[in-house]
């Protein structure tokens, strides 16, 4: 049977939703406080602990709420979630967490401690293949010998508790860490630290399983807000009022539908025709126009995220460290921004983005002077003898593409070398990276909490997230080192320098630090412009009829 094309699958799902009664419209939306968003794709997983990405992180905000939350005033803080208070000890290296006596699932099954000391253990099974897995094997103690240990999955979960976390009691929960970290408040934000229910898992079949079907509709249960209510593979995912979540109180929403539209051109022309809410992004080339002439929709900020290439440093010449510089300074990262994004982005001379307190490393600037040096030295003077078979991988939305052919027609102009553009879906485009299938990638990260760290210590040996092939003793050695420092000053300084090795083995090439301009409906209250970008579902609300604007005309359309 023909696959039909996304576009077509899209429309068609707002048709049969049209036909069965459900909201289609951002008006009908808003009286029914069903918020339409588009999420860009389908999610891989909506088991949080094998989901990696930022789309199945925005569904797993809604779903689920880990100890700590973050804080509505400012996403550098954190308040209160399943845990209503916490404590450490001297040195930060032991932290207690007393669990709320009303957290519940879904189902009404309480939340207790040990969910959490069986999800930790769940989440450290090889088995698994949890590409966050690493955020608990390096900071909890023990966590890599448990990671390591020998033994089948049960005899390893059979254990009464560790590595590195006691269930006190059923509301107490205790979390040892290999050294000091005061900031850990902010690592448990993440999705990684964040329950799964033992009891629906089991219930469906083995805790291992990929096939376990607890996340399908009427199967899952979670702890957050909202509960899955509906899954429609390429037409929408749609959540709705977890009436047993203990702040239930709090949520205005009834829903939430997520739509998987990859282009930026089709999900503007749905919102200028009153069908969504919000937009993933909005199509470059409309992006000024947006903001001269429409400045009450479009929310264009800056968020803590860095778009970059990633290099397979198992590829041919990719291997050799002087083509990676080269590549790297042979892109004219302000001409980027001024002609092809023109969005307020700022160039990035290295990894991390500007981050409260941390000077990070800068190690890269447009220099085609050296760049052809770098190339000469390594064989390939002036692109001779370069192979033309390698591409640049991206995903299917027009950002990419452009910001690819820019790629392209630099490093043609300045190296003399040619590289092509392979696109695919994004699932297929994440896992070719995942398996190493590829040569160049153009991608994103968007900080997990708000610390230099969470963009640093993704590339560590072994670090799921790596994807690159390179590996350093030196570099991991700064970050271990880095984990389990106490002082404030010093912890930075060592991660600037962690930061150093890496820009200077070049794995990656930095081109620009994140910005996000967002189609926003009138009706739509508390979507914050946040530096991580993450929502907070159970605050945003929907009013109707909603206030006028600039585009009332085109919005108010059924």
């Amino acid at each position: 049977m023909r696959l039909l094309p996304p576009l077509f699958i899209g429309c068609l799902a707002l048709l049969v939703a049209s036909c069965s009664g459900d909201p289609v419209s951002a008006k009908e939306g808003a009286a029914r406080k069903i918020f339409l968003v588009n999420n860009r794709s389908d999610p891989a997983y909506l088991d949080l602990q094998r989901s990696n990405s930022v789309g199945d992180h925005q569904i797993q905000l809604a779903m689920a709420e880990g100890l700590v939350a973050e804080s509505r005033a400012t996403d550098r803080e954190v308040e209160p979630g399943v845990a209503e208070r916490w404590e450490a000890n001297a040195d930060n290296s032991v932290w207690t967490f007393h669990l709320r006596k009303n957290a519940r699932w879904s189902d009404g099954v309480p939340v207790t401690a040990r969910d959490f000391v069986w999800s930790y253990r769940r989440m450290l099974q090889k088995q698994l293949g949890a590409e966050y897995s690493i955020m608990l094997s390096q900071l909890l103690k023990g966590g890599q010998e448990y990671y390591d240990r020998a033994g089948t999955p049960a005899e390893k979960m059979a254990a009464e508790n560790g590595p590195g976390v006691r269930a006190v009691d059923d509301h107490t929960l205790e979390i040892i860490l290999v050294g000091p970290t005061p900031h850990f408040p902010a690592v448990v934000c993440h999705t990684s630290w964040w329950p799964v229910p033992q009891h629906a898992i089991e219930k469906h079949g083995g805790f291992l399983d990929v096939m376990n079907p607890w996340t399908d509709p009427g199967n899952m249960v979670s702890n957050g807000p909202f509960k899955l209510k509906a899954f429609l593979f390429r037409q929408y995912l749609e959540v709705e009022r977890n009436p047993h979540y203990w702040d239930a109180a709090t949520v205005k929403l009834n829903g939430v539908r997520f739509y998987p539209i990859t282009q930026a051109g089709t999900e503007e022309k749905l919102f200028r025709r009153g069908q969504l809410h919000a937009t993933y992004a909005t199509p470059l080339n409309k992006i000024p126009g947006y903001l001269a002439d429409h400045p009450d929709v479009v929310k264009n900020y800056g968020n803590c995220a860095t778009w970059f290439m990633r290099i397979n440093t198992k590829r041919g010449p990719l291997g050799d460290v002087r083509v990676r510089r080269a590549l790297g300074f042979a892109f004219d990262r302000q001409s980027l921004i001024d002609n092809v994004l023109r969005a307020n982005e700022t160039p990035a001379w290295g990894f991390v983005p500007p981050l409260e307190g941390y000077d990070g490393a800068k190690e890269f600037r447009f220099d085609p002077a050296e760049a052809q040096r770098l190339l000469a030295e390594a064989g390939f003077p002036g692109g001779k003898g370069f192979p033309d078979n390698l591409s640049i991988l991206i995903s299917k939305n027009e950002s990419a593409a452009m910001v690819a052919e820019a790629a392209q027609a630099m490093w043609r102009r300045h190296l003399g070398i040619s590289i092509g553009i392979l696109q695919q879906e994004f699932n297929v485009y994440n896992k070719a990276q995942t398996l190493g299938e590829y040569d160049i990638a153009f991608a994103g990260w968007n900080a997990d909490y708000y610390d230099p760290i969470t963009f640093i210590d993704m590339f560590i040996t072994g670090g799921g997230n790596n994807r690159t092939g390179w590996s350093s003793a030196a570099y991991d050695k700064l970050v271990s080192d880095a984990q389990q420092c106490a002082d404030g000053t010093q912890r930075f300084r060592i991660l600037r320098e962690a930061e150093t090795v890496l820009l200077r083995d070049a794995p990656v090439l930095p081109l620009y630090y994140g910005v996000r301009t967002r189609l926003i409906h009138p009706a739509v209250q508390e979507w914050q412009p946040r530096l991580l970008d993450n929502r907070l579902w159970k605050y945003m609300d929907l009013i109707s009829p909603p206030p006028p604007s600039s585009m009332d005309d085109e919005l108010a359309r059924d």
